[in-house]
């Protein structure tokens, strides 16, 4: 929610549920950020969630990518 609120740009979730993600991908994208899975897609039940103010969210999972290869 701090996403959400502007309160901060980037918000990366490891370990979840689709639960934990299901309710917060509208709000985050309603308020003008982005969702997505550490490999882009659009998959809450991955287990990894990335939530951005959209501005930012290419360079969030390209950043991402590179430190897990």
């Amino acid at each position: 929610m701090l996403v959400a609120a502007g309160q901060v740009d980037v918000f990366v979730h490891l370990t979840g549920g689709s639960w934990d993600f299901a309710a917060a991908v509208p709000i985050v994208e309603e308020a003008g950020g982005m969702f997505s899975d550490l490999h882009g897609g659009r998959d809450i039940s991955s287990g990894t969630a990335v939530f951005t103010n959209g501005r930012v969210h290419k360079h969030v999972l390209d950043f991402l990518a590179h430190e897990r290869a």
